[in-house]
């Protein structure tokens, strides 16, 4: 998980259809430093319709995220990036101060109602049911997080969570 502006882009010759190597100029890392401490380059399908994403060269800084594989990130639609100026005050503090706390959580989608967690270190995320997924108010808003006994819960708040509280009523 990266903040950079991308600086560069090239079309590569792999695969049938190719892959477009973004250059990169990093920000900030949030996440991965064990795996690779600086990233130069991220990868990605040159066709959207292969899920390849489109990134701006020189014009926006960006929230990126993906996965490294034999030593390359890579990216594409299924993955969380962003303009960094359209992310909420939310989704930053998240990145600086939250998200973390949530690395032992998983996040199950509800595409339907009814929807139950089927373990204590799941968040049930329901932006699906309206069809915003990403941009959704609860992505926007809430981050998931580890609490007490190793349940997790949506938590939405200023100030650092209370671990020794849950909060049922959160979405």
């Amino acid at each position: 998980v990266i903040r950079a502006k991308i600086v560069g882009k090239k079309l590569m010759k792999d695969g049938p259809f190719g892959t477009m190597r973004y250059t990169v100029k990093q920000m900030k890392m949030y996440r991965g430093f064990q795996i690779m401490p600086h990233v130069q380059y991220i990868y990605t399908e040159a066709s959207e319709s292969l899920c390849g994403v489109k990134l701006e060269v020189n014009k926006y800084q960006y929230l990126i995220t993906g996965r490294v594989y034999e030593g390359k990130v890579y990216t594409g639609l299924c993955n969380w990036y962003e303009k960094w100026d359209r992310l909420t005050l939310s989704q930053r503090k998240g990145l600086n101060h939250r998200y973390h706390l949530g690395c032992g959580c998983k996040i199950r989608p509800c595409y339907y109602l009814p929807c139950f967690a089927t373990s204590k270190n799941e968040c049930i995320w329901t932006d699906m049911l309206s069809n915003f997924g990403h941009s959704g108010y609860q992505a926007k808003h809430y981050a998931c997080i580890q609490r007490v006994e190793g349940y997790c819960s949506w938590y939405r708040g200023w100030a650092p969570p209370d671990k020794t509280i849950i909060n049922a009523t959160d979405p």
